[in-house]
């Protein structure tokens, strides 16, 4: 799994309120997690990274290898079939199990890594848009309203 880090003040303080709140958070993290899970897939769809910049296009090496498919879903759209999430001790987690989606992600140099056929650009797909954290507020703020109730 790939962390990524959110330092949204408003997110993080409505988590805080939630926690003090109630005393299980899982019904909140579980609906996170499908939330996020789901944004994640949107990007590879769209093309676009978390704060709406497109990825960059295949190389014309890439595509006449694996045929014009779109970016990062290649023939098979694994990496996007694989996005997942999974609750934490303190909250949940989302990412994918496949071993080259880190360099996906952050990207990297033939000279830093002698095993890739060539640079690969970053196209991160991971990560909490602002629309994505309008969401998670809706979310934070329908459990807090529910366990103040």
């Amino acid at each position: 799994m790939i962390n990524i880090q959110m330092d949204n003040d408003e997110v993080l303080r409505g988590l805080s309120e939630l926690s003090r709140a109630i005393s299980d958070l899982t019904p909140a993290f579980r609906e996170i997690g499908e939330f996020m899970a789901e944004s994640t897939k949107q990007r590879f769809e769209s093309q676009t990274d978390p704060d709406g910049n497109t990825w960059q296009l295949n190389k014309a090496s890439t595509l006449a290898r694996k045929g014009n498919k779109p970016t990062l879903t290649g023939e098979t759209g694994v990496l996007m079939d694989t996005i997942n999430w999974q609750l934490t001790n303190d909250g949940v987690e989302i990412g994918s199990p496949m071993e080259y989606a880190a360099m996906q992600q952050f990207g990297g140099t033939k000279s830093e890594f002698p095993f890739l056929w060539g640079d690969i650009p970053a196209r991160p797909f991971l990560g909490v848009s602002d629309d994505d954290a309008d969401e998670l507020l809706n979310i934070i703020t329908h459990h807090l309203e529910t366990a103040l109730r």
